[in-house]
């Protein structure tokens, strides 16, 4: 049973660092593309940022420069380092796995970060 597995997260202050990761089983991690979603109140999910099994990043255009994703295929994990955080980073962030042929798809259940003062 595919299982992604989120932990990380919580309430920290503007200009504030969490790092977020995401364990997977079930599956073969080490060929999927894993990637970070967030859902803020009202709005719809958005990516943040993936990884490829070759290491090749893309990141949305609001968390360029603050952000990095990485992973650990060693452990079947991925990993998101959040730095100098906003309000508008507040949301459900959730981490996602897919297949490059896009036919194999899961999700974690989501982690809260939400950055207030």
């Amino acid at each position: 049973q595919v299982q992604l597995v989120e932990s990380g997260g919580g309430l920290v202050q503007p200009g504030g660092s969490l790092k977020l990761s995401c364990a997977g089983t079930g599956f073969r991690f080490g060929v999927y593309t894993m990637a970070w979603y967030r859902q803020a109140p009202g709005k719809q999910r958005e990516v943040v940022a993936s990884i490829t099994m070759w290491g090749s990043r893309t990141y949305a255009d609001s968390v360029k420069d603050r952000f990095t994703i990485s992973r650990d295929n060693g452990k079947n994990t991925v990993y998101l380092q959040m730095n100098s955080l906003k309000p508008e980073d507040t949301a459900v962030y959730y981490c996602h796995s897919e297949t490059l042929s896009g036919t194999d798809i899961h999700w974690g259940q989501g982690t809260q970060v939400t950055v207030s003062s």
